[in-house]
């Protein structure tokens, strides 16, 4: 047994608390203090001259206006290749959708007496067609509209909003409705709903780093299956299927050592 194993899940809030947090302050250093080093928030982003942009917002935009915009290819690059190397990371370790429904599961984890059921339970694939779905609508309607409708991208928008001009969004509610889901279905958006992940994990499905599984020390507990938040069972060897998206919290769950991230 590695009971000094260090927690990801600990790791994980920290680095998702500090993406979080350099979204949160932005605005504040571009309208307040005219610090502009930093702009823009999840789905682009600028630091300095470099610019980075969401595969699937990038990918909607050259469909949508017929045009190959080649600051545009090279803002996608780098999370192309991240997705490519460590897979569906920026959904278990940046998302703000994925932070703040961290943080609810450990308030609900303080406040409820019994553990955390998934009372709705669709079939997988439903995830790639709701990219899919999100591809053809674009197209059909001549407009991004994962741009304008992105969870992620609305908590930077709606933050962004408030301290400029003091106000939100009526789009902002589709976060509360997501964070909702929550309490049906652990991460339900995340597990059959969100284009990004989809297009993400696609571009990881052949992934360098996954969660492998030493059967030999694997003692059938399931503690693993029960730990992951998107109901994948890693006790079955799935921490290595195109669904995983690298948490870690079922290698943080495993008292024995059976479970570890490798480079393939």
């Amino acid at each position: 047994m590695n009971e000094h194993r260090p927690s990801l899940s600990r790791i994980r809030l920290l680095i998702q608390g500090m993406a979080f947090s350099l979204i949160l302050i932005n605005p504040f250093l571009n309208y307040y203090l005219h610090i502009n080093f930093v702009q823009g928030w999840y789905q682009s982003l600028g630091i300095g001259k470099l610019w980075f942009v969401s595969p699937l917002e990038g990918l909607e935009s050259i469909l949508v206006s017929k045009v190959i915009y080649l600051p545009l290819v090279i803002g996608m690059l780098s999370p192309v290749i991240l997705a490519f190397l460590l897979g569906r990371v920026f959904c278990s370790w940046v998302c703000p959708i994925n932070f703040l429904s961290s943080i609810l599961d450990r308030l609900a984890a303080v406040l409820a007496r019994t553990g955390r059921k998934d009372r709705w339970l669709l079939s997988r694939h439903v995830l790639w067609f709701a990219l899919l779905l999100e591809v053809i609508l674009a197209m059909v309607m001549g407009a991004p509209l994962f741009v304008f409708l992105s969870p992620p991208g609305l908590v930077g928008r709606e933050l962004m909003l408030l301290v400029f001009f003091h106000t939100v969004a009526v789009e902002g509610i589709i976060i509360l409705i997501v964070l909702t889901l929550n309490l049906i279905t652990r991460r339900f958006y995340c597990r059959y709903l969100c284009p990004l992940g989809g297009l993400l994990a696609l571009l990881g499905a052949k992934r360098r780093l996954q969660v492998q599984q030493d059967e030999t020390a694997c003692t059938k507990c399931r503690q693993c299956d029960r730990a992951c938040p998107l109901g994948l069972e890693p006790s079955k060897g799935e921490g290595a299927s195109i669904y995983c998206w690298n948490c870690g919290d079922c290698v943080d769950a495993c008292k024995f050592n059976a479970l570890n991230f490798k480079w393939q």
